[in-house]
């Protein structure tokens, strides 16, 4: 296997396509597939300055066949580099681990965490390694800590968001792109974050044409829910504000934090 690092929107959303196989085979959500990242791109390329996309692929070195490991950065400049996961910011759905950093096997989860480092070891600025909202026993992400033993690890428990709306009345749910894109603007006018909403409207409107989207709305129009559908796997997404919807307990989010860089890191690798 060889690894290579890929930069720019075109590559990236190249890589994340040959990478649907690898992605289906390790069961991943779909705010780690290539769609709800691609829609993450298109997000970032409106901001002025905003992330630059990069990949680090671990693929067979003939250039066929699916790529075995996968992980998609976004580098926010600064005079602190800060590196985060492709789509980090986005809103997604509580009470469960909603990245990944895809990899076929351990050695490969090795391979790919040495790719993430070694690109970061060549950056001449200080900088920030932040990798969030991963599973419990990642191994790319446990590869990373057996380098680089200095790297921080935090968890948090996570809510997740419960779909009630049948025990307030009728409720009329609907997978039709059309119906979501005429209800979607008033479900929206709550959302007291304009980010938020813009972020909403370009990944709902994107997923609901490809039937991974379901509107949920109440009697009165006014209460309303966006459920992520996956086949059998349904996950509340959002909830219009003020609604006081119920919550349970989640499942553990992992995240690691990794400083390096500058003049002192340069000297010390020569």
């Amino acid at each position: 296997m060889t690894t290579r690092v890929v930069v720019g929107r075109a590559g990236v959303v190249r890589e994340l396509r040959a990478a649907g196989p690898l992605l289906a085979a390790l069961r991943a959500p779909v705010t780690a597939r290539a769609p709800w990242l691609t829609a993450a791109l298109t997000l970032d390329d409106v901001r002025r300055a905003g992330p630059r996309p990069v990949a680090v692929v671990v693929a067979p070195p003939d250039g066929r066949g699916a790529p075995r490991g996968l992980v998609t950065l976004a580098l926010r400049r600064g005079p602190r580099l800060t590196v985060t996961l492709l789509g980090d910011g986005l809103p997604v759905p509580a009470g469960a681990a909603p990245a990944r950093l895809p990899a076929r096997d351990d050695d490969t989860a090795e391979q790919l965490a040495a790719g993430v480092l070694g690109l970061l070891d060549r950056v001449r600025r200080p900088w920030t390694l932040r990798l969030a909202g991963l599973p419990l026993g990642d191994p790319t992400l446990r590869a990373i800590g057996r380098l680089r033993p200095e790297a921080a690890f935090a968890s948090a428990r996570s809510s997740r968001l419960v779909d009630d709306l049948d025990g307030a009345g009728p409720v009329d749910r609907t997978l039709d792109p059309a119906e979501l894109d005429r209800r979607l603007p008033r479900l929206l006018a709550g959302e007291p974050d304009r980010r938020t909403r813009t972020a909403l409207r370009v990944t709902a409107r994107l997923h609901a044409a490809i039937g991974q989207v379901e509107l949920a709305t109440g009697a009165d129009g006014d209460r309303g829910l966006l459920t992520l559908v996956d086949g059998a796997d349904r996950r509340a997404w959002w909830g219009t504000p003020g609604a006081a919807w119920r919550t349970e307990m989640g499942a553990p989010l992992i995240s690691l934090t990794l400083r390096g860089g500058g003049p002192a890191a340069l000297l010390n690798r020569r």
